[in-house]
């Protein structure tokens, strides 16, 4: 019932298409009633998971499905900007491998099948928008900027000393949301874990320190993955007698 109630605001976003002439309507549609499914038939599979002797197996396998599924929606996002589906594979898994180490590896959470998957999911939910929007971001800095890296290698500078201003501009821009976000954390947003746990009756307490591993976790996933993809398209956008690559738009 409380999820059928919930359309009420989905009726409202529809209003909101119809009146300002967006053309949103079924767009808005397909993508609650493909969600709708996608969450229903993921709930089933965890509730076979999880009940499974095989249970940490099926998470690992789990996570590295997650992984590439993700990498591969980056590639279609970002299909302007050659080798991405590469770059954002080895941003989000060597980001997922990280988090995983730090979380697990430093007991900060049991090593259960259902938290290995949550906290999984949680970085790269967070992580893939950002390395598609870096790829992106990156690509068009190169473009704009093209004449000054072509300068910078006309000097003499290496590839990564020509490109490294508009890496820095590119996570500077990514991180710039995530920092915000962690600044206004219990003040202003009630993030989506803690409001999760109070609700279903933890310990406030307990809810805020386990929102808290949360979010220094995403704040350090995007960061990495977000550097590893910028470099790699860096590397990508000059060629090994250090000009820039033909795919970098004039």
């Amino acid at each position: 019932m409380q999820a059928a109630a919930s359309l009420v605001l989905v009726l409202l976003v529809l209003g909101v298409s119809r009146w300002q002439k967006l053309e949103l309507e079924k767009s808005i549609i397909w993508s609650v009633v493909r969600a709708t499914v996608q969450l229903i038939a993921v709930g089933l599979l965890f509730t076979v998971i999880f009940e499974s002797e095989q249970a940490a197996v099926w998470a690992w396998l789990w996570v590295a499905a997650m992984v590439v599924a993700s990498a591969y929606v980056a590639a279609r996002r970002a299909a302007g900007v050659p080798g991405v589906a590469v770059s954002a594979f080895t941003a989000i898994g060597a980001n997922v491998t990280i988090v995983l180490l730090v979380v697990f590896g430093l007991g900060i959470l049991d090593t259960e099948p259902v938290a290995i998957v949550v906290i999984a999911g949680i970085t790269i939910g967070n992580t893939m928008p950002s390395t598609v929007q870096a790829a992106l971001r990156m690509s068009d800095q190169l473009s704009e900027q093209r004449g000054e890296v072509e300068a910078m290698l006309s000097l003499g500078f290496d590839g990564a000393s020509a490109t490294r201003r508009q890496s820095a501009q590119v996570t500077s821009h990514a991180l710039v949301p995530q920092i915000e976000r962690t600044k206004v954390v219990g003040i202003i947003a009630l993030p989506g874990a803690m409001t999760g746990l109070l609700l279903a009756g933890t310990d406030p307490i307990d809810a805020v320190l386990i929102q808290l591993v949360v979010m220094i976790l995403v704040l350090g996933s995007v960061a990495v993955a977000v550097t590893i993809v910028t470099l790699q398209i860096a590397r990508k956008a000059l060629t090994d007698d250090l000009r820039v690559a033909d795919w970098v738009k004039r």
